[in-house]
């Protein structure tokens, strides 16, 4: 993918001219971007990684930790003045209070900048002095993560294949019966404009609520202060030959190209392409529940994500001259508490062949890639109980919307992920023989030890493939 300009590539060289010195002085700078599709759970997992860097007792697979070297870890003001700072306190306080909350989700970008101070290892630590590694977090929405896709693509290419998904989705039908009954040679009119985006918009958040993944543009949900402008104010519509100027599909088309100019490409400019290291959290375990469509839909989606990547390894060469490349990725399964443990190693292997074709995409051009199961905030307890004469391994949590406790079992996940990944990529309308159901838990009461940051599952393991080899 061809993104970047000349003048793009200045611009970035200078900031990593920047990184460049800071390391060269004892000090490494580590921009860790942070994302994921709805309810994935972005804004716990940034919330627990902090609060669990800051009070490390829960952390012994970092491998930093586990051999002291972290002398002391604190939260400063992040270099970035004009991005608005990620609000760790108040969704801590909302996860540690009396009756804990889940944060609101994330709706924008943030940053939040964390330094660790390390004892140097090695040969000639006796000669060094304690050093410094700034962590920088960027929290962005996974939505807009697939936009950048559309870079490559036409207005005619997108709308083909937006309209193709629409007929397979609740209320897409609906819309696809508009767009095709509607006059697009016709000369433009704002209202029958605005009519078909409202339409396709409901038809994106129907998709969304459903379980599936490709739901763009992704400003469309999560439009901020650019509702209601005319570049938020288009939809696919069927292809044409050569349309007339001024018609509808004219200022479709147009529309469409100033979005991806002046919403998408600085999105890239200004955050997308300073990341180094990368966590993509999936609601596997929603996919699942939604049924084989959105399994291959969140397939799809992961592959695409990579086309948005330029990864490989961030030689001190390139990054001066061709700016940087994300050097390690991790997919990163969430609410694994919603399993037993017994289960998480399907969840990992499943996860691991879901993202198969994106990991080898990734590999293929130099950078490193993991799979993994994790919760950011363990929200359930375990326990076995007998049903109907059968000893079942279930989890134990709050209930979110009665407050009730109690015992749940979601189903045997299969060992091999292809008993999933196959039906999915057949397009079959349901699972043969196995429903697998998912349970909204409220976060847990916590009573937290000095030293030990909030309950988790293999946050430690993610932070170590993420970064534990700068510290």
């Amino acid at each position: 993918m061809v993104i970047s300009t000349l003048t793009n590539s200045v611009t970035q060289s200078l900031g990593n001219v920047t990184d460049t010195l800071s390391d060269a002085f004892g000090e490494t700078t580590i921009r860790l971007g942070v994302t994921g599709l709805a309810r994935a759970g972005k804004t716990v997992f940034i919330t627990s990684l902090v609060a669990n860097l800051l009070d490390r007792g829960r952390m012994p697979q970092l491998v930093a930790q586990s051999e002291g070297r972290i002398l002391s870890s604190y939260l400063q003001p992040q270099p970035d003045d004009t991005v608005p700072r990620f609000d760790y306190e108040t969704h801590l306080g909302a996860l540690t209070a009396r009756t804990p909350q889940w944060p609101d989700s994330t709706r924008a970008v943030s940053e939040l900048r964390l330094s660790l101070k390390l004892r140097p290892n090695g040969l000639l630590s006796g000669f060094q002095g304690p050093r410094t590694v700034h962590l920088d977090i960027i929290d962005y929405p996974g939505e807009w993560l697939l936009d950048l896709a559309l870079l490559d693509k036409s207005f005619a290419d997108w709308s083909s294949q937006m309209l193709t998904r629409m007929e397979s989705r609740p209320e897409g039908p609906n819309y696809v019966e508009m767009a095709k009954s509607e006059p697009a040679d016709a000369d433009f009119d704002e209202t029958r404009a605005r009519a078909l985006t409202a339409t396709y918009t409901e038809a994106l958040h129907a998709a969304r609520k459903a379980g599936f993944s490709d739901c763009s543009p992704g400003r469309f949900l999560l439009p901020g202060e650019l509702e209601g402008s005319p570049v938020l104010t288009f939809a696919p519509l069927p292809p044409m030959g050569t349309p007339p100027r001024r018609s509808l599909y004219r200022e479709m088309e147009r529309r469409f190209e100033a979005y991806k100019s002046r919403v998408v490409k600085p999105f890239f400019r200004d955050h997308f392409s300073r990341i180094d290291r990368q966590v993509v959290l999936v609601d596997a375990l929603g996919a699942i529940h939604a049924g084989p469509r959105a399994v291959e839909d969140l397939r799809q989606t992961m592959a695409d994500i990579l086309t948005a990547y330029r990864p490989g390894l961030n030689a001190w060469l390139s990054k001066l001259l061709l700016g940087k490349r994300v050097e390690k990725i991790l997919f990163a399964a969430t609410k694994a508490d919603h399993l037993h443990h017994t289960q998480h190693a399907r969840l990992s292997a499943i996860m691991e062949a879901m993202t198969r074709e994106a990991r080898d995409r990734a590999r293929f051009a130099g950078a490193e890639t993991q799979a993994l199961a994790l919760a950011s905030l363990r929200a359930t307890t375990e326990q076995s109980v007998t049903h109907q004469g059968r000893d079942l391994n279930v989890v134990r949590g709050t209930l979110l919307d009665s407050g009730k406790q109690a015992a749940f079992y979601p189903g045997e996940l299969p060992e091999d992920p292809a008993h999933l990944l196959g039906p999915a990529r057949q397009g079959a309308e349901g699972w043969l023989d196995q429903d697998y159901q998912v349970m909204n838990f409220a976060p847990a009461p916590l009573t937290l030890q000095p030293g030990e940051g909030p309950p988790h599952i293999r946050l430690d393991r993610a932070a170590q493939f993420l970064f534990g080899d700068k510290l």
